[in-house]
């Protein structure tokens, strides 16, 4: 597949606290590493992508990773792909009217609107992925059908596109999610060059609990 244009794009992944770390560090790894690619082949990075907290200020992780954001949610008024990750956190901005407006504004000018984890209850909650089929974590998965807002919720899946959101199930699965949309922007070429130069090759040394 070739790219779909060669514009330079703006991926935003918000990040707040409570928030699983891999969820959002996994998918920054990708679209960082895409640009590297693009870079050692002589090419200019397309894509920007900045970390964006509620006030523009540091927050702290699920697991107490502490990061800093690149910008607040006041400071951007376009994106053209949004990640929303998973945590515990979630919970908490469910009820977060002003981060919750945010979303819902930024969103319908995207290109791509995604989520990690219970990053899908923030979409659903939000608007995006209202009336969608979804995925999220498999401990979450019946939380997220009962509240009614998705049409569908996918379980034993690693993401799940409806239209242009696309919703992965838990932490690591958004490293999946974002290699896919790579490849949707840039091209599959690109996108496995990505997972090359990245070493992802999962083979993990114990089977999944059942």
């Amino acid at each position: 597949m070739s790219p779909t244009n060669a514009k330079s794009r703006t991926v935003g992944i918000l990040i707040f606290d409570g928030v699983e770390e891999l969820d959002f560090v996994g998918p920054y790894e990708v679209f960082t590493m895409s640009n590297e690619v693009y870079g050692h082949e002589g090419r200019e990075h397309p894509d920007k992508v900045i970390l964006i907290s509620q006030t523009g200020g540091p927050v702290t992780g699920a697991k107490g990773m502490r990061v800093e954001a690149h910008a607040g949610i006041a400071g951007i008024e376009k994106l053209d792909l949004l990640l929303v990750p998973g945590g515990i956190g979630t919970r908490r901005e469910a009820k977060n009217e002003k981060l919750l407006g945010w979303i819902s504004k930024i969103a319908p000018a995207c290109e791509w609107v995604t989520s990690v984890c219970t990053g899908a209850l923030l979409l659903c909650v939000a608007g995006p992925a209202k009336g969608k089929r979804v995925t999220t974590h498999w401990g979450f998965i019946e939380t997220l059908r009962a509240r009614g807002e998705a049409s569908e919720v996918l379980e034993n899946i690693r993401y799940v596109r409806d239209g242009n959101v696309v919703t992965a199930a838990g932490v690591s699965a958004g490293i999946d999610m974002a290699l896919w949309v790579v490849g949707q922007v840039h091209g599959q070429d690109h996108a496995r060059k990505t997972q090359r130069a990245m070493e992802y090759d999962p083979a993990p040394p114990y089977a999944a609990a059942v």
